[in-house]
C-alpha cells in the first residue's frame, strides 16, 4: 500500500498515504478494492446491540390486544355456529324433525365444542376454545325444526378474555341468536 505510484491527473508520484494530491473518486476506488467485507468483531458488535435491543423491546409488547382479539374472534365463532345450527335445523326440518345442537363440553370455562345432529347423534362439526379464554354460561344449545330454542335448552353464554368481555343471548321463542359486547 505504501508502493509509489504517479498520479494520472497530477503527474505526482506519491504514496497513497502520503499523497494529498489523489482525488476523492481515486481514494473511494482504492478503498473498495482493498475491503472485502466486515470484521469479526464488527459482527459481534452488531449481534450484541440487536440482541440488547430485543431483551428491552420484548417485554415491553402488548400481548394482551392479542388475547382481546381472540376473546372476539371466540366469540364471533360461537356466534355464527348458533346461527348456522338453527339455519341446519329450518333447511332440514323434513328430514330431521329432532333438529341440531351446539354442545360446550367439559365444565366452565370450557374448551371445546361440538355441533350435533339431534336426529342420528352425528357429531356435524366440533372446535376448540383457546385456554386463554374464558367461556361460560350454558352448554346445551338445541334447535328445532322451527328455528326455535328447544325446551331445556341455555339461552345465554359468555366469552372474556384480557379485560372484553361478549354475551351470546338467545331468543328462545324465534332463535334469533344476539351478540353484543360487554
Amino acid at each position: 500500500m505504501g508502493s509509489p505510484e504517479e498520479n494520472p491527473t497530477t503527474g505526482m508520484v506519491c504514496s497513497f498515504k502520503l499523497c494529498p494530491s489523489l482525488l476523492f473518486s481515486e481514494w473511494a476506488e482504492i478503498m473498495k478494492k482493498t475491503r472485502r467485507g466486515f470484521s469479526l468483531v464488527e459482527l459481534i458488535i452488531v449481534v450484541v446491540f440487536l440482541g440488547i435491543l430485543a431483551a428491552v423491546a420484548i417485554p415491553r409488547l402488548n400481548l394482551s390486544a392479542v388475547t382481546k382479539q381472540r376473546a372476539d374472534t371466540i366469540a364471533r365463532k360461537l356466534t355464527t355456529d348458533l346461527r348456522r345450527i338453527r339455519r341446519m335445523a329450518i333447511s332440514d326440518a323434513a328430514g330431521n324433525t329432532s333438529g341440531f345442537a351446539l354442545n360446550l363440553v367439559g365444565s366452565a370455562p370450557y374448551s371445546s365444542y361440538e355441533i350435533k345432529n339431534l336426529n342420528t347423534a352425528v357429531t356435524v362439526d366440533s372446535h376448540t376454545i383457546d385456554s386463554s379464554i374464558n367461556c361460560t354460561g350454558g352448554n346445551n344449545f338445541e334447535f328445532g325444526p322451527l328455528g326455535n330454542l328447544l325446551t331445556g335448552s341455555d339461552s345465554t353464554l359468555t366469552v372474556a378474555g384480557a379485560g372484553r368481555s361478549f354475551t351470546i343471548t338467545i331468543i328462545p321463542a324465534t332463535g334469533a341468536v344476539k351478540f353484543a359486547e360487554n
